[in-house]
């Protein structure tokens, strides 16, 4: 998520016009409308691009679709798709290229969910529970596989993988884990603290998938749990008489925004600060050719 930011950062220091970004570049309100401030311009499909024009496909990733829709507009185009994403994109076509069926566990209304069924959509199905597993049809029963969309619950998801490998015992999986490592990171963490919490709040905007998730996971310990876009969306009452307050944020919220949630805290009464760390992300990826080169 930090990489398809700083992309559009780099873009919008070094060349002149407008830089067009497809979609939200990361499913966070508060990074969108920072970059905006600085001249981005967000837009739904590719037609509202001038041709010519510098456009920047978000973090979630494209269809080929897309892809070609952007050449016949000669749009100059910068991939921000997330590396983790690339490999699910590029696991799609390896596994239907071999005659099986893909089964995909996600969620249907996700931008990520979009693009990865566009590579190989007459071999793949969009499946989101083990309930959808038993209405499933396949052409080959021995010939089916599965993989994920990256931002998903770790439990949730493997109990849908589970379902699958009842029905289909010869069922194969991708060759590592699709789903992001700052996505399981975040679960793990949570996890961790939550039991031992009274309140957790997750800051993250309502469209981002893996903030989503954190708060669903934290509910499922047992603990309520509240998905905030800010420190200006806490409810005075869900603190009250509490003794423990977990605070988590989604990969695309800024630290910023867990600081100032943290000082609104103080504000309501005295805080003790306890950071807790189950992962350091040391992981990097390489930006974009076109924009290095700048």
């Amino acid at each position: 998520m930090e990489r398809a930011i700083e992309i559009v950062e780099l873009l919008l220091r070094d060349r002149p016009g407008p830089i067009y970004v497809r979609k939200q570049i990361v499913h966070n309100s508060h990074v969108v409308a920072d970059l905006a401030s600085h001249g981005a311009v967000f837009v739904d499909e590719l037609d509202e691009v001038p041709r010519g024009s510098t456009v920047v496909f978000s973090a979630h990733g494209v269809s080929p679709a897309v892809r070609a829709a952007a050449e016949q507009r000669r749009l100059e185009v910068v991939d921000a798709t997330c590396p983790p994403v690339t490999k699910v994109h590029a696991e799609v076509r390896r596994l239907a290229g071999r005659g099986d069926t893909v089964v995909l566990i996600g969620h249907a209304d996700h931008e990520e969910v979009e693009g990865t069924l566009g590579e190989a959509p007459e071999s793949t199905v969009l499946i989101e529970t083990p309930e959808d597993v038993d209405r499933l049809e396949v052409a080959d029963p021995e010939k089916v596989s599965y993989l994920t969309q990256t931002t998903l619950a770790v439990d949730e998801t493997q109990e849908v993988i589970e379902a699958l490998r009842e029905r289909f015992p010869a069922l194969r999986g991708p060759g590592s884990e699709d789903i992001c490592y700052a996505t399981t990171n975040r679960q793990n963490a949570v996890e961790a603290v939550a039991e031992d919490a009274d309140v957790v709040l997750v800051v993250g905007s309502a469209n981002s998938s893996n903030s989503v998730r954190l708060a669903e996971l934290a509910r499922r310990l047992g603990t309520p749990a509240y998905l905030i876009d800010s420190a200006r969306d806490i409810d005075p009452d869900w603190v009250a008489d509490t003794h423990r307050v977990a605070v988590s944020a989604g990969a695309s919220a800024p630290p910023r925004l867990v600081e100032e949630v943290i000082e609104a805290l103080a504000g309501l009464g005295p805080v003790d600060v306890h950071e807790h760390s189950v992962a350091t992300e040391d992981v990097l990826f390489a930006l974009p050719r076109k924009v290095r080169e700048q």
